[in-house]
């Protein structure tokens, strides 16, 4: 497991959707700046904000399904 999947996997349901919420707000930074020409300092950020995305949406879904399982016992 990687250093950002064991953050996230440690982390409650609303404040994964808290992070979700940032890491889209950064994104549209970020593809903003790319749009407007200015180059950034890390050229494959959007890539990994992409994959980070991703991943907190995976965990939020994994919870989600959990907590519905927990329901209906």
């Amino acid at each position: 497991m990687s250093k950002r999947t064991k953050e996230l996997s440690g982390i409650g349901l609303a404040e994964l959707e808290a992070k979700l919420v940032d890491l889209r707000t950064e994104l549209a930074k970020e593809k903003s700046l790319a749009v407007s020409g200015t180059k950034s300092e890390k050229p494959t950020k959007i890539r990994g904000l992409k994959r980070d995305i991703a991943r907190a949406l995976t965990f939020i879904r994994q919870k989600n399904v959990q907590t519905l399982k927990l329901e209906k016992r």
